[in-house]
């Protein structure tokens, strides 16, 4: 952790973005919106924070607070330069065989899937595992944030997703999905197993907020298989957290118009992440319409932040009259505008316009 963020907690004892966020979440009317920030962005770009912070930016923690053992696997990780970005090697090792995958900077190159026998490595390094919940890391951010915005237990993805997004990649997933590749099947019906695991383990702990990064893309997926293999998953975690008082949040910056219907079923607390065009096919009146009882975690397009001041603004306050009056807040969730010193100035002073 940088200088800039240590000094976060020092700051944010005099900022109300907890207070007001928790309002919002509460359903109370939401009179200025808040504008919050993910922690990875803070830990990973040069941005002036505490100038921003200082100005009412709020942040969203995310915490691991569940914990994996895994017997028949052994992890090695190397790093190198290679053309001045700096490659990041990872092998799995187990006692049948061996995955790989690389790293140049940030982006993947490789991925560990890569056969349909990779499954069966895959299935090894992860049966017999043991999970545990913890409340450390979620007391650290806790710790960290102070008043500046709040902690949400992160619970990964669903195996569906999680395979097809950092294990497989598109085209591999693709091609074993559609035909049902049993290795990959038996994999899932694994994963889906500790899924239902950890979501018994976070239940336990007194925390309220938790979310899946599902980073949905149904334009590959298609409505049929979002149906058959997430929705039965979906339902499954539902069930066990109901009741509890705990809000699950989902990850869908994408587009969702055309499984709207089925994620207005599914009693999910929140859509993290909501993106209007071009990125999503939605309006955020649609989604209001849609999901009247859900929070919007609404992120403004990176296209936004291309208007000229007062069209910035307008976009701005179109977007929380369409959520409002209620159950939304506006975040930066899928990168930094890259002229943030002046358009998030600009962002915070709209958002203490509206309601006036």
């Amino acid at each position: 952790m940088n200088a800039m963020n240590k000094a976060m907690p020092q700051l944010s004892s005099t900022n109300g973005v907890r207070k007001c966020l928790v309002k919002a979440i509460r359903g109370e009317p939401v009179v200025a919106p808040v504008l919050a920030v993910y922690d990875w962005f803070v830990e990973h770009r040069q941005v002036d924070w505490i100038s921003l912070f200082g100005l009412g930016l709020g942040q969203i923690m995310h915490a691991d607070v569940i914990r994996h053992e895994y017997p028949h696997l052994r992890v090695e990780e190397t790093r190198s330069i290679v053309n001045g970005a700096e490659r990041r090697d990872v092998r799995w090792l187990t006692d049948i065989g061996e995955l790989h995958e690389y790293y140049l900077d940030e982006w993947r190159q490789e991925y560990l899937i890569k056969e349909p026998h990779d499954y069966i490595v895959m299935k090894r390094a992860l049966a017999d595992t043991t999970i545990n919940a913890t409340m450390e890391p979620f007391i650290a951010k806790e710790a960290c944030v102070g008043n500046n915005g709040i902690t949400i237990a992160q619970m990964g993805r669903t195996p569906f997703q999680q395979i097809q997004i950092d294990f497989a990649g598109l085209e591999r997933f693709s091609m074993d999905i559609a035909v049902a590749q049993p290795e990959l099947m038996e994999l899932i019906e694994l994963m889906n197993a500790q899924k239902l695991e950890e979501f018994r383990a976070v239940k336990t702990l007194p925390i309220e907020h938790i979310k899946l990064w599902e980073n949905l893309s149904i334009e590959t997926i298609g409505p049929l298989r979002y149906r058959r293999h997430l929705v039965p998953i979906y339902q499954r975690l539902l069930d066990i957290l109901e009741g509890s008082g705990k809000k699950l949040q989902v990850h869908y910056d994408g587009q969702l118009r055309v499984i709207s219907e089925d994620i207005a079923r599914l009693k999910f607390d929140g859509i993290d992440s909501l993106t209007p065009a071009p990125e999503g096919d939605m309006t955020i009146g649609d989604a209001r319409r849609l999901w009247p009882d859900k929070f919007l975690w609404l992120h403004p397009s990176l296209t936004y932040y291309a208007k000229a001041r007062e069209q910035f603004g307008d976009a701005l306050r179109d977007m929380a009259r369409q959520a409002g009056p209620s159950q939304y807040c506006l975040m930066i969730s899928e990168d930094v505008p890259p002229n943030w010193a002046q358009t998030i100035p600009w962002a915070l002073e709209t958002m203490n316009t509206i309601g006036q």
